[in-house]
């Protein structure tokens, strides 16, 4: 799930507004963009690139190692499972409020397959010096630097932030991993901390996480026998219980999914609890404050 240089791309809504502007910038940071899908538009070219009527075919015509998903919602469940059907081992799912049932679908026919999803409502993947996948602003070398932190998100705007405070501090992320905000996501926090943990490049992590689910905790029992230091910081500390706060999984019911819950899962398997994103970077050890914008 962390892109590398030279994995090849496939837009599956490539031709659209946000597909156009963000197909743009990946190729722009040196993604390795093949072409776009849109069946209304099979045999075009767009930003110089072939668009093919499906995902199958494009997987025919050269390799696919990442396909990502600027598909409205009521449309998303046929796009994702054409990529499932292609083999591609990567689906960047950006698209959020897919119908629940859709995604029931969708997950019956991925686990069955070699594909891995992220998200729904994922903002992507971003490997700085390398590539980005999604609607993170990667090639922004004021945000993303090439270094040694993994980040980990389920927030967009927060992983960002995280991101901005690190490369003013001076750090670089080795990748950043958006995992997705819906209540039923394909990666989940507990994934991407394994895989940023086999990662050589990966000498510490940030773990932006939010109230509502227990990812963060199941997460938590995993980092316990990690050697990599690991830093937190949970979004929602304020929020009300049974309230839907933000991300369609961000709410705390009974007492469970609760910023207290979270942190001292946390904290009792060795991870720092910053309580601003700020401090999340003084937690790694960065003595110089953090700059101003």
């Amino acid at each position: 799930m962390i892109y590398r240089r030279g994995q090849k791309v496939l837009i599956q809504g490539m031709t659209g507004k946000q597909g156009s502007f963000w197909s743009e910038r990946m190729m722009e940071m040196g993604t390795t963009v093949i072409g776009g899908v849109n069946p209304k538009r099979a045999g075009e070219t767009h930003l110089g690139l072939p668009i093919f009527k499906t995902a199958v075919e494009a997987a025919k015509h050269s390799p696919v190692d990442v396909s990502v998903i600027f598909i409205p919602p009521t449309m998303a469940k046929e796009a994702i499972i054409d990529a499932i059907d292609a083999g591609i081992g990567t689906i960047v799912t950006l698209t959020e409020h897919i119908p629940s049932h859709d995604v029931l679908e969708i997950f019956a026919r991925q686990r069955v397959s070699k594909s891995r999803i992220i998200g729904p409502n994922t903002a992507g993947i971003v490997t700085p010096g390398e590539g980005f996948v999604g609607i993170m602003p990667g090639h922004n070398p004021n945000i993303f630097k090439p270094g040694n932190v993994g980040v980990i998100s389920r927030s967009g705007s927060l992983g960002t932030l995280m991101c901005l405070n690190l490369t003013r501090a001076g750090l670089g992320q080795s990748a950043f991993i958006g995992i997705g905000g819906d209540p039923i996501i394909g990666t989940t926090t507990l994934d991407a901390l394994q895989e940023l943990d086999r990662d050589d490049r990966t000498t510490s992590v940030v773990l932006v996480g939010e109230i509502g689910g227990g990812m963060e905790e199941e997460a938590a029992e995993y980092a316990r026998g990690m050697k990599k230091p690991i830093v937190s910081f949970i979004a929602g500390r304020s929020s009300p219980p049974d309230k839907k706060m933000g991300h369609a999984g961000a709410i705390v019911t009974g007492g469970k999914g609760g910023y207290a819950t979270k942190r001292e899962a946390l904290e009792k398997a060795g991870v720092r609890v910053a309580g601003t994103p700020a401090q999340a970077v003084e937690l790694l050890g960065v003595k110089r404050a953090v700059a101003a914008a």
